[in-house]
């Protein structure tokens, strides 16, 4: 069974918005000239490129200027380079590609084309778009879907160092960086979060060390707990949090632990963060008899975070170079607390 948030278009005003554009094109290291025009490096001064991946070795001879993305998010570091993709993959039919404040400004009037909906690409439909570049990083592309993707154009696939949607995103991003040409403006950019990951431990001290969960209540009396390489959960260690041999064991190879209220003692930890889709997930929570025994819930170290309105969540599912911003903006104040 697969637990994932029902992503659904926030409403915003216009000044968010402007507000992520600003932050975003910031992290570019003020290259303001740069972002404006596209980022790009001079074409060829990259090329030939070579990427080793999880299905051999993929060689990029030229700058790449119609790029397809396959990976959940890997349109967010394309889109942080100055490229648009022709064409992306959808998320449950809800287009979560674009509709995110850190996306949108950055898509404008040009979404891309749908060429399939999370591991289900439409091959045809990705050829008539005459990509020069098909990117899957965060994805679960298989050898056959690579062997025919790569008839089409290059095409880079997951590193062979990680599961499936386990990569860590910064090396996602340097992938990406490097495929398109844009090595040092990638590097740039992941210096800058890692940094205010950085200024963020030393403004929190006190998070070194403390063990945290990071939940899902997706019906009442179900939960699912996740694991240590899931993005939410890696921002959260970014923080300075750790997780639990407990909920590393319970987790084993699997995205989550999906457990029922019997089994919340994994969950008695430092800082517990609930994400929820359901607006009545909350109160759902706090009426479990289990859960009111909990000295984290007792305690009041439980911290209730939407996936939307605001996309709070979203942004830590995302874990993208233009998400995390968004994300220690929202959710630093209300962990602070």
């Amino acid at each position: 069974m697969s637990i994932s948030p029902r992503l659904a278009a926030p409403r915003f005003v216009a000044v968010l918005l402007a507000l992520v554009l600003a932050l975003a094109l910031a992290a570019c290291g003020g290259e303001e000239e740069k972002a404006a025009t596209g980022g790009a490096s001079p074409a060829g001064a990259a090329f030939p490129v070579s990427i080793q991946h999880k299905y051999g070795t993929t060689e990029i001879k030229s700058k790449p200027t119609r790029v397809v993305t396959l990976g959940l998010s890997d349109h967010d570091a394309v889109l942080a380079l100055g490229v648009k993709p022709v064409g992306a993959i959808d998320w449950f039919k809800e287009r979560p590609y674009g509709k995110w404040p850190w996306t949108q400004p950055l898509w404008g009037s040009t979404p891309p084309t749908i060429v399939g909906e999370r591991d289900d690409f439409q091959i045809e439909k990705i050829a008539a778009l005459r990509p020069d570049l098909i990117i899957a990083q965060y994805s679960g592309m298989n050898k056959g879907q690579y062997e025919k993707l790569s008839k089409i154009a290059p095409t880079v696939g997951q590193s062979p160092k990680y599961d499936d949607y386990a990569m860590p995103w910064q090396e996602m991003s340097r992938v990406i960086g490097r495929a398109l040409g844009e090595e040092k403006r990638m590097n740039d950019l992941i210096a800058g979060i890692e940094k205010r990951f950085a200024d963020a431990r030393k403004q929190y001290p006190q998070w070194a060390g403390k063990t945290v969960a990071v939940v899902e209540a997706y019906e009442p009396g179900k939960y699912a707990v996740f694991a240590p390489t899931d993005p939410k959960v890696d921002f959260m260690k970014s923080l300075g949090f750790a997780v639990p041999p407990k909920i590393v064991q319970a987790v084993g190879k699997e995205y989550a632990a999906e457990i029922g209220s019997e089994r919340l003692d994994l969950v008695e930890v430092d800082r517990l963060v609930f994400l929820n889709s359901d607006p009545a997930a909350e109160k759902n929570v706090k009426n479990d008899r289990v859960y009111k025994t909990l000295k984290v819930a007792q305690e009041n170290r439980a911290l209730f975070v939407p996936y939307e309105e605001p996309p709070v969540g979203a942004a830590l599912s995302f874990m993208t170079v233009l998400s995390i911003p968004y994300a220690l903006d929202q959710l630093l104040p209300l962990l602070a607390r």
